[in-house]
C-alpha cells in the first residue's frame, strides 16, 4: 500500500475563490438502447463449438486448453462454463488456462485469484485450471525478437482462444482486441506481452499484433476461438464458432459489429469527468479510451471525441487488487483510490503494456469536494455554474450518468435519454459525495 502526505482541503480549497454553491445541480440521466441480446448464453456456446471442425477431428480424451482472461466480461463465466461442458460431452479434456499478460501481477496465484474473482473455479467448471507462466518461443518477429508461447498451450492437443471482440484501447485497425489478441497476449503470457509491445513501440500494434498471430496459429496448435461481441448494455448479442483459418477474415467483420453496439457517453463535450470506478475488470487500461477520449499511447493520434477538459477516478475496484493502471489517464484522483495501490502490479502491467504514463499517479485529491474545486481552476470556464460535468459508474456504464444543468438541458432535448430532477450537490462530512450508483 501506498503512503501519501496528501494536503489538507483546507489548503487546497485557497487555490481558488469559488464555493461549492456556485456549482450547477446535478441531474441523473439514462440513455435508452434497444440492443440485441443473446437468450441463451450456454445454448449459443455450444453451437458456436459445432462451427469448428477441428474439435471433431480429435482423439477422445485429448486435451484441449480454453483461454481465460482478466476482463470484467458479464457472460464469459457462462461462456467458459458451456464450453467445458460441451467438449467434455464430446468425450475430449477440457482445461482452462489463465490467458492474461501481465495481470495478477504475472505470478500463476495471482492469476488464478483474477478468475476466482469472476467466478471462475475448478469448483465450478468441473475442470482443472492450469494456472502455469512458462514460455517457450515458437518464432521470432521480422526483427529477430522471439515469439513466446504458453508451455501449457503448446502441451496441449488443441487450443481453443475464447475472448471478447471490441475496439482496442490503444489503437484503431481492421484487428483490435479480440480473438487476434489473446492468441498473441494471452498465449504468450507476460513475457509475449512484453515482447509484442516493446516491438510495437517502433513498429506499431496494428503490424506486430497480426504478425505475431500468423506465426502462433502455425507453430501451435490453436484449432479456433469462441467469439463473443457484446451489447451497449455488457450482455453478449452474438457468439460465434471461429476456425482458426478463418479468423483474420471474420474477425474485422465481427469487429465491425462491435463497433455499432459499442457504448459511448450520450454528450461528446464535458469539462469534467467524474469516473467512480475504475479497474482490471472495467478495462485493460482501467478505463476505456474510447469513452473517455484519451489514449495516452505512444505515437497513437488521440481522438477527436469525446471532448473532455479534465477526469476526476474516485476509486480502483476491488477485483482489480490494488493494479491503479490508468489512473494516469485522470488529472485528479481521490486519496481512498491511492491507498489501495499495489504498485508492483501497477508498474508490471505498464511496463508490460508499453506505455508508463498511464500508471503516473495524478493529482491526489482529500475528498470530493476539493477535486470538484480544484478542477475548476484548470477547465477554462469562466463561471462555475456553466461546468458541464457528467459522472459515471465506471466506463462500462456510460449511459447512465450524473450531468449538470447545462448538460442536462442539452440532454433533455433527447429522444432516446431520460433526465431526472435537479438537485444540488451534496457531502457528507468527510467532503464526499452522499449520492451514488448504489440502488440504480
Amino acid at each position: 500500500m501506498v503512503e501519501l502526505d496528501v494536503p489538507d482541503a483546507e489548503t487546497l480549497a485557497d487555490v481558488n475563490d469559488v464555493s461549492i454553491g456556485d456549482f450547477p445541480r446535478l441531474a441523473y440521466a439514462e440513455r435508452r438502447r434497444d440492443s440485441p441480446r443473446v437468450d441463451d448464453v450456454s445454448a449459443a456456446t455450444r453451437d458456436a463449438i459445432g462451427d469448428i471442425p477441428a474439435l471433431t477431428d480429435l482423439d477422445e480424451g485429448a486435451e484441449v486448453a480454453v483461454t481465460a482472461g482478466s476482463r470484467g466480461i458479464h457472460d464469459m463465466p457462462e461462456l467458459i462454463e458451456a464450453v467445458v461442458a460441451e467438449l467434455s460431452e464430446r468425450g475430449l479434456d477440457p482445461f482452462v488456462m489463465p490467458a492474461m499478460g501481465s495481470h495478477g501481477g504475472a505470478t500463476p496465484g495471482g492469476q488464478r485469484d483474477v478468475l476466482e474473482g469472476y467466478g471462475i473455479t475448478e469448483e465450478r467448471l468441473g475442470c482443472e485450471i492450469r494456472d502455469s507462466m512458462a514460455v517457450e518461443p515458437v518464432a521470432e518477429d521480422s526483427e529477430g525478437r522471439p515469439i513466446p508461447v504458453s508451455r501449457v498451450a503448446l502441451e496441449a492437443d488443441a487450443v481453443l482462444v475464447a475472448n471478447r471482440v471490441k475496439l482496442h484501447t490503444d489503437f484503431r485497425n481492421e484487428v483490435e482486441s479480440g480473438l487476434t489478441k489473446m492468441t498473441v497476449v494471452g498465449l504468450g503470457k507476460q513475457r509475449g506481452a512484453e515482447e509484442m509491445h516493446n516491438a510495437a513501440i517502433s513498429r506499431g500494434l496494428d503490424t506486430v499484433i497480426q504478425e505475431r498471430a500468423d506465426a502462433i496459429f502455425e507453430h501451435a496448435p490453436v484449432v479456433g476461438g469462441i467469439a463473443l461481441v457484446e451489447n451497449a448494455n455488457d450482455r453478449a448479442a452474438l457468439i460465434e464458432g471461429v476456425p482458426v483459418g478463418e479468423i483474420s477474415d471474420r474477425e474485422p467483420e465481427l469487429l465491425a459489429r462491435s463497433k455499432m453496439l459499442f457504448g459511448e457517453l450520450p454528450v461528446d463535450h464535458l469539462d469534467l469527468l467524474v469516473v467512480d470506478e475504475i479497474g482490471k475488470d472495467v478495462s485493460g487500461t482501467g478505463m476505456d479510451t474510447n469513452v473517455i477520449g484519451r489514449y495516452q499511447f505512444l505515437n497513437e493520434e488521440e481522438p477527436a471525441l469525446p471532448d473532455i477538459t479534465r477526469i476526476y477516478a474516485r476509486d480502483v475496484t476491488d477485483a482489480s487488487h490494488g493494479n491503479g493502471i490508468g489512473m494516469g489517464l485522470a488529472d485528479f484522483v481521490h486519496e481512498d483510490l491511492v491507498v489501495q495501490l499495489n504498485l508492483s502490479d501497477t508498474y508490471v502491467n505498464a511496463v508490460t503494456s508499453g506505455e508508463s504514463s498511464r500508471a503516473f499517479v495524478p493529482i491526489v485529491s482529500p475528498s470530493d469536494r476539493t477535486a470538484l474545486l480544484l478542477a475548476y481552476s484548470i477547465t477554462g470556464v469562466r463561471d462555475p455554474e456553466d461546468l458541464r460535468i457528467g459522472y459515471v459508474r465506471s466506463t462500462l456504464h456510460p449511459d447512465e450518468l450524473y450531468v449538470s444543468d447545462p448538460v442536462a438541458d442539452e440532454l433533455a432535448e433527447c429522444d432516446d435519454v431520460d433526465v431526472g430532477e435537479r438537485r444540488e450537490i451534496e457531502f457528507d462530512d468527510a467532503g464526499d459525495f452522499v449520492f451514488g450508483f448504489e440502488g440504480r
